[in-house]
């Protein structure tokens, strides 16, 4: 175990904070600043999928959570749970997904623990992390902000993580490679709060995917939404794929899109910001809240009807995250 800390976990973490091999990490004050903590699990199968792998998907999603808060992200941790007989390769490969990762999100890995359990006790492999991030003055982000005629900005086309895991994990072939969405938010959510953005609230779309992030927003703000079908990109091998397998792209996981809820006066100047970032950031204006019963989002479909979005029941696809 120490020579697997040492020379695999210590050789990719290194910093001053993991060369201290203490029980924790003993971070710098940041005086006038409010911490955020997270803290996740990731059991993914497979453990790589196109466009990422576990590693990936495991400083994506609590990166992503810390941002989702108006955080800027500084410290992880990380938690193995490695199944006897995984290949070391197979593990050398994830930590440097998770170290690769982190360096593009601007986050350190500063302390974990490693355990190793017998074999067909795990699948493979589990990780878990936590995250910590600190909130500016003014830049806090929480549904409970979310105020009527807000307007709802989609970061881009969504239903690809979830397609992709499920065909990798089943060995399904698509005429076109689709790849995962997977990616750090927190340089987006924090371009928009630097502009000077009026932004109430952030929502990354994961399990359930927009339909169910929307409808927890609307209950927690106490407000009705409405979505527009013809507004909300899916990309055609993505939708394709999708009515192949029974599935519905807006209750399929994402792993690197989010909502922004906006006051309207300032829905066009973060779409102008979004754009600028780069990246495959293609945000769009997809509906909006207003007064009404608090948790109802309606969808105004492409047939010129109207329904109404509940939230996902149970699992649509396990172990996609």
């Amino acid at each position: 175990m120490r020579q697997l800390i040492d020379k695999m976990f210590g050789a990719a973490f290194r910093n001053e904070w993991s060369e201290e091999q203490h029980d924790g990490a003993i971070l710098p004050d940041v005086p006038g600043r409010q911490p955020v903590l997270t803290t996740d699990s990731f059991v993914v199968d497979p453990l790589s999928f196109p466009g990422g792998d576990i590693g990936t998907l495991a400083v994506c999603g609590t990166v992503n959570d810390l941002a989702m808060c108006g955080a800027e992200p500084k410290y992880l941790t990380c938690g193995f749970v490695i199944e006897e007989g995984l290949p070391m390769e197979q593990l050398w490969s994830v930590v440097c997904s998770m170290q690769s990762t982190a360096e593009q999100a601007g986050v350190q890995i500063v302390t974990g623990d490693t355990k190793v359990v017998d074999r067909g006790k795990a699948d493979k492999l589990f990780i878990n992390t936590a995250g910590l991030g600190f909130v500016e003055p003014g830049h806090a982000a929480r549904p409970g902000r979310i105020q009527a005629n807000d307007v709802v900005l989609l970061s881009g086309d969504v239903g690809r993580h979830g397609v992709v895991v499920l065909a990798a994990r089943d060995g399904l072939g698509f005429e076109t490679e689709i790849e995962s969405d997977c990616q750090p938010l927190n340089h987006a959510t924090r371009g928009l709060l630097d502009a000077g953005v009026e932004v109430h609230c952030f929502r990354d779309l994961t399990r359930g995917g927009l339909a169910t992030g929307m409808v927890e927003l609307a209950g927690t703000a106490g407000l009705a939404c409405s979505i527009r079908e013809a507004e909300v990109p899916v990309r055609e091998d993505v939708r394709g794929a999708c009515e192949l397998l029974g599935l519905a792209p807006l209750y399929v996981a994402n792993a690197g899109r989010f909502v922004a809820v906006v006051s309207e006066a300032h829905a066009d100047r973060a779409i102008e910001v979004l754009r600028g970032l780069g990246g495959d950031h293609q945000p769009v204006r997809i509906g909006s809240f207003q007064a009404g019963r608090g948790g109802r989002v309606t969808l105004q479909t492409t047939a010129g009807s109207e329904r109404i979005l509940d939230m996902l029941s149970g699992e649509q696809l396990p172990r996609i995250c």
